[in-house]
């Protein structure tokens, strides 16, 4: 469902000065609901500058734009020459996603600017409680490519407050901006106890990866290109968007996790129907696991297995051949007992294999009968690694498969390009030991950015995990609701016919991966979190603690009033078992949470 409405103004949703391209004036954009403003001024020095305020206070103070090319800097000696606004009020289905129809209302400022000879858009758009701009600079005048060594948007807080650091799949560490050594990874949470700030990015399939890092004055963060010296285009090009969101509570964050939707242009009008969301276990490399898989899917509602890095020879030797299958597998038989079943197959190609492979394997694929391929170790930290993804994305998925990127690679939204890209990793899920400090800081952190498969490491009969698992079974549990991914990784190390225990597994069977509606109920980052999830006329709820445990009172308040439900409750028992208990409820039921550390619970809320 597609409902736009453009309506210029002047007056009804924007400020602006009358004289822009003087000294100290300022041109405003003010968010739907009027509570979020973004001001633009050119300074004394006549260098272009903003700010950010919420709920009429001062969020971002007056901080620095622009970019440097060599000895251009795009923004100094600037003028505003022209200014265009509008406001877009839009909805889109999204049945790939937390909520099957997303509301997309924003008021936007175009300012055509110029510095000396050099031309360019500072484009702007402002949402209820976000923030999101972008330069959009034209073709040189001089014919020479533009190198640009730096983008000097800062982020100049008003006030001390504490980053979680992170880089790709390290631990989180609070440090308050004024002690930040490292850079940190985009999206950034922040908080200074009153206000939660989500510092992130959309719409990077060109360009560097840029990360945060303390800038030269207090609470002041600016960006940097970690991995590329320069970043280099030969005509117009388009900076990602630079995004900052606002809340006033940890779960409040959790609107904003579409927002990297809305700012990329879609490739089609609707989603095609041949992708399919799911499940998946992860096989041996062996025909007997692929088949003893794929009848282990189609018993539990998974939709796909997949075959991982060894299935065509060491994954990081230029020797190995994604066209050719180890004699251990016979992939044929594999695939075509899966069609049987309706289940999926997936495999898994190396970024050695896929720069040498991309155009050979995927007609190759598609006569074999492949589903999905999952890209790995890709480099989604250079302009040349994210514009080469980029293009192996839509060659992928214009070949029909579903795809997960593994490693390095964060979503900046273009899944809404190419809607066939489910998922990708980069998180620290299981396969690197996450404890539940970091569990319930990534809702609040990374999920804010896109969806993220998590590799689910649940013991079974025959190996505990140990070694990968720092939680409880039904903080797992939980998580598959907590954590949102339309393909989901549930069974990473497990084999089949060591879960002998149904009803310690029954959850991931009943639990979908995309959903019809989604409300973060509770949390507190670091501490724990709740959240419930609406599939047709069931709901998904998973809560989890952190280190310490926690305890909060949840209200059923989003149930249908007067309708009857019952609660199937699966906690955490003795001996490291999940329990399993049902209670009715309705819509003026209150869940009492009392969680212990690293514990969890997870309900089924089916309608009578």
């Amino acid at each position: 469902m597609y409902i736009k409405r453009n309506t210029l103004t002047l007056l009804l949703y924007f400020v602006f000065s009358q004289c822009f391209g003087q000294t100290q004036k300022t041109s405003k954009v003010f968010s739907p609901d009027k509570k979020t403003s973004m001001e633009i001024k050119i300074d004394e020095n006549k260098n272009l500058r903003y700010r950010i305020q919420f709920n009429n206070e001062e969020i971002v103070k007056w901080s620095a734009l622009g970019l440097t090319a060599g000895d251009i800097v795009v923004g100094q000696s600037c003028t505003i020459e022209t200014n265009k606004t509008a406001s877009i009020d839009t909805k889109f289905d999204w049945p790939l996603g937390e909520d099957d129809v997303i509301e997309c209302h924003y008021n936007e400022m175009v300012l055509n600017c110029k510095s000396g000879l050099f031309k360019y858009d500072f484009i702007v758009r402002l949402f209820d409680g976000s923030v999101a701009f972008r330069y959009d600079v034209y073709k040189r005048p001089d014919s020479n490519p533009w190198n640009l060594t730096k983008e000097n948007t800062s982020f100049q807080m008003a006030s001390p407050y504490t980053i979680y650091q992170y880089n790709q799949e390290s631990i989180f560490k609070p440090l308050l901006i004024d002690s930040l050594s490292n850079t940190c990874d985009l999206p950034a949470t922040l908080t200074n106890g009153k206000y939660f700030v989500s510092v992130g990015e959309a719409s990077n399939d060109n360009y560097t990866k840029a990360e945060l890092k303390l800038g030269d004055t207090n609470n002041e963060l600016v960006l940097v290109f970690p991995k590329d010296k320069q970043v280099g285009f030969g005509d117009r090009f388009q900076t990602p968007w630079r995004t900052v969101s606002i809340a006033t509570s940890a779960i409040g964050l959790h609107k904003f996790s579409q927002l990297y939707l809305k700012l990329v242009t879609p490739s089609q009008r609707s989603v095609p129907t041949w992708i399919k969301p799911g499940k998946l276990i992860r096989a041996q490399l062996n025909t007997q696991s692929g088949l003893d898989c794929i009848d282990f899917a189609a018993a539990h509602n998974f939709q796909y297995i997949m075959f991982d890095a060894g299935w065509y020879g060491a994954e990081f030797r230029s020797t190995s051949n994604p066209t050719q299958v180890i004699p251990e597998i016979n992939m044929d038989s594999v695939i075509r007992h899966g069609k049987e079943k309706g289940i999926g197959v997936i495999l898994y190609v190396n970024y050695v294999g896929l720069k040498s492979y991309l155009d050979t394997i995927l007609p190759l694929y598609k006569n074999w009968g492949v589903a999905g391929i999952k890209f790995g170790f890709v480099d989604g930290l250079t302009q040349g690694g994210l514009t080469w993804l980029a293009d192996a994305i839509k060659k992928t998925t214009d070949q029909g498969f579903i795809l997960d990127i593994h490693d390095n690679y964060k979503p900046t939204g273009l899944s809404r390009a190419y809607p066939a890209l489910l998922t990708q990793e980069g998180i620290r899920g299981d396969e690197n030991s996450p404890d539940a400090f970091h569990t319930t800081v990534l809702p609040f952190t990374r999920f804010l950015s896109g969806p993220a498969d998590f590799t689910f490491c649940y013991p079974n009969s025959k190996n505990s995990f140990s070694k990968n698992l720092k939680v409880s079974k039904a903080h797992q549990l939980a998580l598959t609701v907590v954590n949102f991914s339309p393909l989901q990784s549930m069974f990473w190390y497990g084999k089949p016919k060591d879960y002998t225990d149904e009803d310690d597994i029954e959850f991931f069977k009943w639990v979908p991966t995309v959903w019809n509606e989604s409300h973060y109920l509770a949390g507190e980052i670091g501490k724990g979190i709740s959240v419930v999830r609406r599939s047709q006329d069931t709901w998904f709820m998973g809560s989890i603690a952190g280190l310490e445990g926690w305890q909060k009172n949840v209200s059923l308040d989003f149930l249908p009033p007067g309708k009857k439900y019952t609660a199937t409750i699966y906690e955490d028992a003795e001996g490291g078992s999940v329990r399993k208990r049902s209670i009715p409820v309705d819509a003026t039921s209150i869940i009492k949470l009392d969680i212990k550390p690293s514990q969890g619970q997870a309900i089924i809320l089916r309608k009578n």
